[in-house]
């Protein structure tokens, strides 16, 4: 879990660091709220809580710069699991602040004023991912991006409004887990693209150089891999041939074999163990002063394969060798 909410965090702390300008961080807030807002009735004020110190002074001085309230921080340590600190930005006048962001935490549907166009829908997904959401590590085994919902109409509408994008064909999807539900993204190039959607390009040229390099090895291991399966059938049917052919010299039966090419190239073969059929090709083109393909090569050995069986009372249609 470290190394995954190590890379998520990082992208959060990306995000709280980019210059938001009172426009942009309306709609922030609001989906900050929705996804990690409370309100302490003892107190009559707006807990907006994060484990990061940078977003909850993002959230701090995005509340003192457009409502000009008090604005004040409190701090909590978890006693389970990682026993993390957490960050309370507490804002007074929390009815009219709710109302200007349009903030109902007990209805899924999405402040439409506040999404005017694409950048505030951006914003409004990056507050959403600084409240609830995570990514995994590109260095683990699979690729995932989610935002956490507790209800399950919010999530499919932050997942219809990633999808609505139009800088990005964005396929989200919406899954239950447990208790929650999520909005989640499952292919690499979408994550990418999310992540530079949402303003975290540093942390998605990190997340493409890291996917690169972890793909292209795998595509070196799954070459390798082919190779070594390539070199072990070569060797395989190389020894059947001269197994083959050496019964056939052995009892005097090389005559029975018509064609004069076979003839050859079961010299040649005998001559080059090692070759593949593209060598055994350009050997015997040499050899007969004509053009010899790879497919003929193997024609002819499927000839030889056949004689063999039919010496051995084995019928070529039935055997999977052939």
């Amino acid at each position: 879990m470290a190394p995954n909410f190590s890379f998520a965090l990082k992208v959060k702390e990306e995000i709280a660091s980019l210059p938001f300008d009172d426009a942009s961080l309306r709609p922030l807030l609001s989906s900050f709220a929705k996804g990690s807002g409370s309100i302490r009735l003892s107190e009559r004020v707006l807990d907006l809580s994060t484990e990061s110190s940078k977003i909850a002074k993002l959230l701090y001085s995005g509340l003192s710069s457009i409502y000009g309230v008090p604005v004040r921080f409190a701090y909590s340590k978890q006693m389970r699991l990682r026993k993390a600190v957490q960050y309370h930005v507490l804002c007074s006048d929390l009815d009219y602040i709710l109302s200007d962001l349009e903030v109902d935490l007990l209805s899924p549907s999405l402040p439409k004023s506040l999404l005017a166009n694409e950048q505030d829908e951006q914003s409004y997904l990056a507050g959403a991912f600084l409240s609830k959401g995570s990514v995994n590590d590109p260095h683990s085994s699979n690729y995932h991006l989610e935002i956490a919902c507790e209800e399950e109409g919010y999530a499919k509408a932050l997942a219809k409004l990633i999808n609505k994008s139009r800088s990005f064909p964005f396929n989200a999807k919406v899954a239950r887990r447990r208790s929650q539900f999520i909005a989640y993204l499952k292919r690499s190039e979408q994550i990418s693209a999310f992540l530079t959607y949402i303003g975290a390009t540093a942390s998605c040229l990190e997340f493409e150089n890291i996917r690169i390099d972890r793909d292209f090895s795998n595509v070196g291991n799954r070459f390798n891999n082919l190779d070594a399966a390539n070199m072990e059938k070569t060797v395989s049917a190389a020894s059947r041939q001269l197994k083959e052919i050496a019964f056939f010299k052995k009892g005097q039966a090389f005559p029975e074999i018509y064609s004069e090419k076979l003839k050859a190239l079961m010299r040649i073969r005998e001559d080059n163990p090692d070759a593949s059929l593209s060598e055994l090709a350009a050997l015997l083109s040499e050899e007969l002063s004509c053009q010899i393909s790879k497919s003929n090569i193997n024609h002819l050995f499927r000839k030889l394969h056949e004689e063999y069986q039919i010496k051995h009372g084995i019928d070529p249609e039935t055997d999977q060798d052939a």
